[in-house]
C-alpha cells in the first residue's frame, strides 16, 4: 500500500454513487452503485468499502476528491458536505472537480462534453487549449460552432443531430475525479461548492406560512 499520494474520489450528482481510491495514476479500488435514490444512506458505507478494498484506513488520505456538478440538486449536496465534513475532520484538503473535468480527463482536445439535463436541455462545456466556462442549452440550440468530438451522457443524442464523432471516458466518473483531485493536490483551491447552472425544480409552497403569536 502507498504511504502517501492517497486520495479518495467520489460522486452522487447523477443516479448513483461512486466512489474510487488512487495513489496517483494507480487505481487501488473502485465502486459504483447505480440508484435514483438513497445516495446520503449509501455513500459513507460504500466509502468504507472502497477504503477497505484499497488496503487503507482514512488516516492514510491525502486528499479528497467530490463531484460538484451539475446534476441532480439533493445529491450534489450530498457529496459536497460530506467533502468538507471529512476534510475538516481529516485534516486533509478536499477538491472539487466537475463532470465536465471528470468526463474530459485523459481524452484528446479539442473536445465537447455535453450532459443530459432533462426537459429538453443539456450542459455543455468545450475543452481546448484552455475550458471555456459550461454552459445550459436547449437541444435545438446544440448546433452552434461545435465543431468536434463530444464526449457525456447526451453526446451521442448531439452527434447524431451534428454528425460528429463519439468519445467515451477514459475512466469512470469517480476515478476520473480522484485522479484531477491527486494532480491538484499542493495547490491552491476553493473549498468544494456545488456547480449549479439552472434554478431547482422545486417550487416555493403555495400554502400560508405559519401565524406568529405573540
Amino acid at each position: 500500500m502507498p504511504s502517501d499520494g492517497l486520495v479518495l474520489g467520489f460522486d452522487t450528482s447523477a443516479a448513483h454513487c461512486a466512489a474510487a481510491l488512487v495513489s496517483g495514476n494507480r487505481v487501488l479500488a473502485q465502486a459504483q452503485e447505480d440508484m435514483a435514490k438513497g445516495q446520503s444512506e449509501r455513500l459513507m458505507p460504500l466509502l468504507e468499502q472502497v477504503l477497505a478494498e484499497g488496503g487503507a484506513q482514512w488516516s492514510d488520505l491525502s486528499g479528497i476528491g467530490v463531484g460538484i456538478g451539475p446534476g441532480n440538486f439533493t445529491g450534489i449536496r450530498i457529496s459536497v458536505a460530506a467533502a468538507r465534513g471529512l476534510s475538516l475532520g481529516l485534516g486533509v484538503p478536499a477538491l472539487g472537480v466537475s463532470v465536465f473535468e471528470a468526463r474530459a480527463h485523459g481524452l484528446p482536445r479539442p473536445l465537447y462534453v455535453v450532459e443530459d439535463a432533462r426537459r429538453g436541455m443539456v450542459y455543455v462545456q468545450e475543452f481546448g487549449v484552455m475550458a471555456k466556462a459550461p454552459l445550459l442549452l436547449d437541444l435545438s440550440d446544440i448546433g452552434f460552432a461545435i465543431d468536434a468530438p463530444l464526449v457525456g451522457t447526451a453526446a451521442e443524442m448531439a452527434a447524431e443531430r451534428l454528425g460528429l464523432p463519439v468519445l467515451f471516458p477514459a475512466a469512470p466518473v469517480a476515478v476520473a475525479i480522484a485522479q484531477i483531485a491527486a494532480s491538484r493536490l499542493g495547490t491552491p483551491h476553493p473549498r468544494p461548492a456545488p456547480l449549479y447552472l439552472r434554478a431547482p425544480d422545486a417550487a416555493p409552497s403555495n400554502d400560508p406560512g405559519p401565524v406568529m403569536l405573540s
